[in-house]
């Protein structure tokens, strides 16, 4: 059977974005399936999935802002500028009050430009930069413009740092965490991140994984799918 609209997922820990896409496929014989704004294994919370007629608007729903709940980790560089990547350096952690956070944190914050990591399928000359760091290669990547709107430390345990980001689209929280672990001289990776929303759409509406993972029709589906109408007057309020 053809599906058409949205479904709002929550994405568990250690599977990537295209890996459900795969599951919907296959589990429901869907043959237009789509994600809007990838999520590293890392990473959980909402995957926003477009279905039959829903992938027409695949490109507007990936342009939304984001909100993220994430914890860095403070004294650590890793390849990959996340806690999934191989530590490449260690250094100490100098005592450091929320005050002295607050200030490195507002450094980036509004627009700025930011690098984009080795580890990311950003293309250089047609071939995705993932690919070049399998191989060992680093290449140069110019810097591109993105925005945080809001951020908020919540909970400041030496060597780990608690937080919320608001941010626009193309923005990397693993390098938001290397870059300010940088600045404050000991580095930094991204140890967990949780997506909260993408513009309208909460993490808390999301359907478990779990209970899709119990589901064998598409007739089981149906009740999570929010149809192509509520989908725009989701995004207008």
């Amino acid at each position: 059977m053809e599906i058409d609209g949205v479904l709002l997922l929550d994405k568990p820990k250690g599977c990537t974005s295209h890996d459900l896409v795969d599951f919907l496929r296959r589990r429901f014989g869907l043959r237009k399936v789509g994600h809007c704004g990838t999520l590293d294994p890392l990473a959980t919370g909402l995957l926003v999935l477009v279905l039959g007629r829903a992938t027409r608007i695949q490109d507007l729903l990936m342009a939304e802002d984001k909100q993220y709940r994430g914890v860095m980790r403070l004294g650590q560089i890793t390849d990959t500028q996340d806690a999934d990547g191989r530590i490449v350096e260690e250094r100490p952690v100098r005592p450091l009050t929320l005050e002295q956070l607050e200030a490195v944190f507002a450094k980036f914050s509004g627009e700025f430009p930011q690098v984009p990591p080795m580890v990311s399928a950003i293309k250089h000359h047609g071939k995705p930069l993932y690919k070049l760091a399998r191989e060992g290669k680093v290449v140069e990547r110019p810097p591109r413009m993105v925005h945080v709107f809001s951020y908020r430390i919540l909970e400041w345990k030496s060597p780990l740092v608690g937080f919320e980001i608001c941010c626009r689209k193309g923005f990397y929280v693993r390098t938001y965490c290397h870059d300010i672990g940088m600045a404050l001289g000991c580095g930094a990776h991204l140890a967990e991140l949780r997506r909260l929303k993408s513009g309208n759409f909460s993490v808390e509406e999301a359907l478990p994984f779990p209970t899709l993972q119990q589901m064998e029709h598409g007739e089981e589906l149906l009740p999570y799918v929010l149809p192509l109408p509520e989908v725009s007057r989701i995004r207008r309020r």
